[in-house]
Formats: C-alpha cells, structure tokens, sequence
C-alpha cells in the first residue's frame, strides 16, 4: 500500500484543485484537458458518467503531453478494469464496497476512495489507505467537519469534492489534513460547449494559484 499511496500523493500533489470532468465527447474531452494542464492543472479526474468517458480517458492519455488522467465514479470491478485498460493513472471513487477493495488491491493503479462519515474513514485506515476523498464535501459537513477529522483522524489525508468553489475552496485548503480539492468550477459547461479553451485555461492558472 506505501507504494501506491505515494503515487497517489505525487500526482493529488501536482496542484491545489483536481478537475472533476463530465465529458459529453472524445475531441472535446481531449482539447478541455490540454487547456486544463496548460493553465496548470495536470491531474485530472474524467468521471464515468456518460457514454464517452472511457474512450476520453484514453485518448487524454495518450495524447494530452503532461496530464495525468483519472477516472472517477468507479463503482465496481467491471469499472475498475475498464478504467484502468484504458490509461488511467489513478482511480477515484465516491464510496467504499469489499469488491471495489478486493479490485484495487490487486492492482497497481492508486485508488482514492470516497469517505464521508469517521467509521468509514477509520474502516479504510484498517485496509491501509491513509488517503481519502471527502464526498460529498459540502454537505457532508464541508470544512468544519474535516477540521473536526484531523484530530481524532491524524494523519490521514482527503481531497474534499462536492459542492466545491471557487469562492469556499481556500476554506478547506487551508486545513492541514487537506493535500488538493476536487471541483468542476474549472471547466464550466458553457465554456466546453462554446469551445473557449482560452477561458478555461485562465480558469485553470486562477485555480492552481490558489492557496490555502
């Protein structure tokens, strides 16, 4: 597990704030990511949500020079194999089953798993992750409950997603058990649809800018 969670921690490292990406097509999937890691935003997370995500995620790894592509929303071993076949540097998910473990632990691939609760966050310690996402953040008690965590929870780290913007980012930032946010504020979808990667890269060097 120390392995893998160093390569976790060196790509959620890479920046404040992570993409979260709904991608409704391969070429604008792949002309958004290289506007998002042309302002600054490396590790990008493309969830599973709709019928192009998958070959997104490869085409983004495999021509987007710099990204370190992810996919999101993986709820499953049929997900987890699928995701990671197609490129994926890291896998992010919303919440935590025995079988989405089992798939991640015989895998080389990083997993961040989703935790909203201290039992989930205390059962995934048990299994050895030390790194976390917090979802969903905002209303799962936003950064009042993950400063209430860093006591109780030391040492254990989380990239809060959920409800997260550009005006409420900097709160949990600040926090010390907190490495990167994850938000989709960055690639708005009138930007994408209009096809102003200018805009969405100025939206991206603003939020790699950011600090707690």
């Amino acid at each position: 597990m120390g392995e893998k969670t160093e390569k976790l921690l060196s790509i959620l490292k890479l920046q404040p704030v992570v993409p979260v990406l709904i991608v409704d097509d391969v070429k604008s999937g792949v002309s958004l990511a290289r506007a998002l890691v042309a302002g600054g935003l490396k590790a990008i997370e493309i969830t599973m949500r709709t019928p192009a995500a998958l070959d997104t995620v490869r085409a983004v790894a495999d021509e987007v020079e710099g990204a370190e592509v992810g996919a999101g929303t993986i709820l499953n071993a049929k997900h987890w194999e699928a995701a990671v076949a197609a490129g994926s540097k890291f896998i992010v998910s919303p919440g935590t089953t025995q079988e989405l473990l089992d798939a991640a632990r015989d895998s080389a691939v990083p997993l961040l798993p989703g935790a909203a609760t201290a039992s989930e966050v205390m059962a995934l310690r048990e299994e050895g992750y030390q790194v976390l996402k917090f979802f969903p953040a905002e209303q799962a008690g936003g950064a009042a409950m993950l400063k209430a965590f860093s006591s109780p929870l030391a040492g254990t780290l989380f990239c809060p997603t959920g409800g997260i913007s550009l005006k409420n980012a900097r709160d949990y930032l600040s926090l010390p058990n907190v490495i990167c946010v994850g938000g989709s504020w960055v690639a708005p979808k009138e930007l994408i649809a209009s096809g102003d990667w200018v805009g969405i890269t100025k939206l991206a060097a603003e939020a790699a800018a950011l600090k707690g």
